[in-house]
């Protein structure tokens, strides 16, 4: 996974926090804690230096108006976000660049409540929107970022990155779907209250729940290129027909599905 990919998980319960404390969330400001976020990134990822995110980034973030919010476990940095401001088309907007939860603290929901502490801070600061990107062969991550948190998407990106070091992105182009997070339309607050609006739904594309056991086998790594390519063509095409991935679906066996449909630009306000 990519620098901007957001590892995020299915669970509010703390499964994983030290029996004597409870994980809390703050913004992050010092230098010891920027350079702990470079040392995070190689845990999670197992980046080459290259890929890695250097100390001095968290600090122009944390200085001209992105994010760096921290979630400890008592006195330790077991996760962190990392946002960035851009301007697209008139609008200011955060772009959350890196989201990272270590392995030991995963399907504790850490990952959901740092990225609503990033929307409580950015509504606070009056921002709309917020963006970031996704690899659309990441099940679990699609099914937070769309379903738990309300993101749309309307835009694909192929190999944004270029090679990655990354194992985890079995060698595979860094293709990356765009979240539109917005923040405050009727669709995210009624999703987050537990009342998602329902959506029409004309297309679905499916995700498989072997890919991941395909993009690290070697021997069967071309069925997953095969299969990234085949639905980058039908996204980019639904895309270009003005629809929107409005949901996400998983069954039984683990497969996940995008679900598209017109999106009404008025939800965004």
């Amino acid at each position: 996974m990519e620098p901007s990919e957001e590892r995020l998980y299915r669970t509010d319960k703390v499964m994983n926090a030290s029996p004597q404390t409870a994980i809390h969330i703050q913004s992050l400001t010092s230098l010891e804690h920027f350079e702990r976020c470079v040392v995070l990134q190689l845990e999670v990822w197992g980046y080459s230096d290259g890929d890695v995110i250097p100390r001095r980034v968290f600090v122009v973030a944390q200085r001209i108006g992105g994010q760096v919010l921290g979630a400890f476990d008592g006195d330790n940095l077991v996760g962190f976000a990392m946002s960035l401001p851009g301007y697209r088309e008139g609008k200011s907007y955060l772009h959350s660049h890196m989201l990272a939860v270590l392995p030991q603290h995963r399907n504790a929901g850490i990952g959901r409540r740092l990225k609503l502490a990033q929307r409580d801070e950015a509504i606070a600061r009056g921002f709309d929107l917020m963006e970031w990107t996704f690899d659309p062969l990441e099940i679990r991550n699609s099914h937070l970022n769309i379903n738990r948190l309300g993101a749309i998407v309307r835009r694909y990106q192929p190999d944004f990155y270029g090679p990655s070091s990354s194992p985890l992105q079995g060698g595979l182009p860094t293709d990356r779907l765009y979240a539109e997070w917005w923040l405050r339309s009727r669709h995210v607050t009624d999703l987050l209250q537990g009342e998602p609006q329902p959506q029409q739904v004309l297309e679905r594309i499916t995700v498989p729940h072997t890919i991941y056991q395909w993009k690290q086998d070697p021997l069967q790594r071309g069925l997953a290129r095969t299969l990234q390519s085949n639905n980058r063509t039908a996204l980019e095409s639904a895309f270009q027909r003005g629809l929107a991935v409005v949901g996400y679906e998983r069954d039984i066996q683990g497969n996940g599905s995008f679900l598209l449909g017109p999106w009404n630009n008025t939800s965004e306000i």
